[in-house]
């Protein structure tokens, strides 16, 4: 609401599922499937979400908490850009309070960074996402945490978010709406009759139970583990878990989100999350997205190019190191995990060489994009349950993360 008080936005809370809709249950409690949770209850749909663990215990949670102005993927992934510049604009306006708008910079040390410089603001300007020049005296005095030795800076809409409560401020409104949000229960098994999916069966980890649900669409939202739920109707998604480490230190040491101004690469971002300083992020390929680690050559670099850019941050106390593994597309022979586009993609296996009816994946994407992901998907939900309903989520101000613990 505004400072006047007038309401400018309709309110969480309004929506209930409609009498007979249809069933449509999402496989995945990351942010993804949160928010689809959100936009199919606002469609009036009767939502049944299963998670393994707890909502966002997967790559959700683990991410560095970046609310992405698109820049850093404007010279190597226009689509990913475009898409993450216009949720940015949403996620403010849809969840007030959570984040830290404290804008990014991206910071040329090198001559070599230097000559990025304008291709990088060509790329930008194509996608939308606004750039401010600043010079080494402004940078410095904006950040002054920054290396002395930078030549300049260029200025971006970035912004810091909790990687946990935006997607619990979608959870929350889910629920209330009418959303069954199950965690720990993982889907073991998907009911298959023929070419169509009809439902899921779970195991409830709490009590050790199994059970059937039945649905009339059967969402896949696993994230990196998204092949493997396809694999369990028969169907082949070609997810590539791309993890990356990262590294918490002691001590907020900058105020703005730190980039190194170059294509993206190991350990070029540096951002304030409280009062702890996150390095990231590295990038290699796995099969197993539960296959984690922290390796201590990934942890060196993360400090080291780190500190190129924050020089504090060489002699902080390490807090934490941890990994995520992210959900890229794609297949073998295409490349390293940096090689691979963030876009989202949605597939209607009804469409598949070897059509499997009742079945979708959304896979992709960016923990900005979640929205978006969730109604490119819900428009395609939709059109298979032949319902003409007008996707509400850009406007709906989302319930605090804090009810999502309330009853």
């Amino acid at each position: 609401m505004p400072l006047d008080g007038r309401e400018t936005r309709p309110e969480a809370g309004e929506a209930r599922p409609e009498a007979g809709a249809p069933h449509v249950v999402i496989v995945g409690g990351g942010g993804t499937g949160g928010a689809l949770a959100h936009d199919l209850t606002l469609r009036g749909l009767r939502v049944t979400l299963v998670e393994r663990g707890e909502v966002t215990s997967g790559t959700t949670g683990r991410h560095h908490g970046l609310l992405h102005s698109g820049a850093r993927y404007a010279t190597t992934d226009r689509a990913a850009a475009i898409e993450c510049i216009a949720e940015n604009k949403i996620l403010r306006r849809i969840c007030p309070g959570s984040f830290e708008e404290n804008d990014g910079l991206f910071v040329a040390i090198t001559d070599e960074d230097a000559d990025y410089e304008k291709g990088f603001l060509e790329s930008c300007w194509q996608c939308a996402v606004p750039t401010r020049r600043l010079e080494r005296e402004e940078a410095l005095r904006m950040e002054p945490g920054l290396n002395p030795e930078l030549q300049f800076a260029i200025q971006v809409p970035d912004a810091t978010m909790d990687a946990m409560r935006v997607p619990l401020r979608f959870f929350a409104t889910a629920r209330r709406n009418g959303a069954d949000i199950r965690p720990f229960t993982e889907a073991i098994a998907l009911t298959v009759a023929g070419r169509t999916v009809s439902g899921v069966r779970v195991r409830d980890h709490a009590s050790g139970r199994e059970y059937d649900i039945g649905a009339d669409v059967v969402v896949n939202a696993a994230g990196p583990w998204a092949g493997k739920v396809a694999a369990l109707a028969g169907v082949s998604v070609s997810i590539v878990p791309s993890p990356g480490v990262m590294v918490a230190v002691g001590g907020r040491h900058c105020n703005m989100v730190v980039s190194r101004l170059h294509p993206p690469g190991d350990g070029d971002l540096v951002l304030p999350q409280r009062q702890r300083t996150v390095l990231g992020t590295s990038s290699w390929l796995v099969e197993d997205p539960d296959d984690l680690a922290a390796p201590a050559d990934h942890v060196e670099t993360m400090v080291r190019e780190g500190a190129a850019l924050v020089p504090a941050v060489a002699g902080a106390e390490i807090r934490a190191t941890w990994s995520a593994a992210r959900p890229l597309i794609g297949g073998a022979g295409e490349g390293a995990g940096r090689n691979l586009a963030r876009a989202l993609r949605c597939f209607d296996h009804a469409t598949d060489a070897t059509p499997m009816e009742g079945f979708v994946t959304i896979a992709g994407g960016k923990a900005t994009t979640l929205r978006a992901m969730a109604e490119v998907t819900a428009d395609v939900v939709c059109a298979k349950l032949g319902r003409v309903r007008r996707c509400e989520t850009a406007e709906v101000v989302l319930l605090p993360h804090a009810a999502w613990y309330s009853a």
